[in-house]
């Protein structure tokens, strides 16, 4: 209808996956897929690696038997099923084998329930409680947007996964293949070197500076809960275009964030604030020289 803005609902999924049973980590997220929905959300975004505890604290070889191909890892069925049986959208984080090769792996999964394709996590980060170089193979397909069908329309979104969200290049590669929402699933938590350390307030103003820079809306999902004494500290949210929190939640909360989200007056604003117009990339080289 003429006139009409064009508004999408979307959701976060905050709770504990510590536990041992795969099937009841991914029972528990497709509880609250079904809540988010019932809320209205059209497009439902879990944490990363949610089918169980977040195993990268160790180095452990037999671990790499929780990857699997995609089309057979239970978390991308039962979101496929979950997809299909709801007509939503639900970015998967999964463990992925391909062959020699494992991955972090993000399978978009449509309204209908197939897959639309798949983003290979591009940063892998190495350090005390998250030595996921032992694991993953960096992702080189590069960063990804899809067109995502719901009900009134399609939206443009991009996903990158947790470390991603700390690189203003990833966000802004995909804002400039015409995303209008990112997401970010996410799994972080406590610092195993640093027991004073809280990170969630500079993880949050990251992805923040993303929405602002990029005038465009952002959403995270964490994880929260102690794993072996490694403390997953939440913090998920909504923003909109301005950077501002339009549904978040503290380091405890289980449940679903939802919220509705203006992509028409978010566009207005982006072309209002110049910052793509405004762009001098032949200034930019020394951001793609390796040293």
């Amino acid at each position: 209808m003429a006139g009409m803005a064009r508004t999408l609902t979307v959701a976060a999924l905050q709770l504990p996956l510590g536990l041992a049973d795969e099937g009841a980590n991914i029972a528990a997220v497709s509880a609250l897929v079904e809540e988010a929905a019932g809320k209205g959300a059209q497009i439902i975004l879990p944490p990363e690696l949610f089918s169980g505890p977040y195993f990268c604290k160790v180095e452990d070889e037999a671990l790499f038997a929780l990857a699997r191909p995609t089309a057979e890892h239970p978390s991308v069925i039962a979101m496929q099923a979950l997809a299909a049986k709801l007509k939503v959208t639900i970015p998967t984080s999964f463990f992925e084998r391909d062959g020699h090769h494992y991955y972090n792996t993000l399978a978009m999964i449509g309204p209908d329930g197939a897959i639309m394709g798949t983003y290979r996590k591009s940063h892998i980060p190495d350090g005390p409680g998250y030595e996921e170089k032992f694991y993953f193979r960096p992702g080189n397909d590069g960063f990804k947007v899809w067109d995502v069908p719901y009900t009134g329309g399609m939206a443009r979104i991009g996903v990158g996964v947790c470390w991603d969200q700390w690189y203003p290049e990833c966000a802004r590669a995909m804002a400039l293949m015409g995303a209008e929402v990112l997401f970010f699933p996410t799994a972080i938590g406590s610092e195993p070197y640093d027991a004073e350390l809280d990170t969630s307030r500079m993880w949050r103003r990251a992805m923040i500076g993303h929405a602002v820079s990029n005038c465009m809306p952002v959403i995270a999902a964490n994880r929260i809960g102690d794993e072996d004494g490694q403390r997953f500290y939440g913090h998920s949210f909504v923003a909109d275009e301005w950077g501002d929190f339009v549904a978040s939640f503290g380091g405890e909360e289980t449940g679903v964030l939802a919220a509705t989200l203006d992509l028409d007056c978010a566009t207005t604003h982006r072309a209002g604030m110049g910052f793509f117009r405004d762009r001098r990339p032949q200034l930019y080289g020394r951001l793609c020289e390796d040293k």
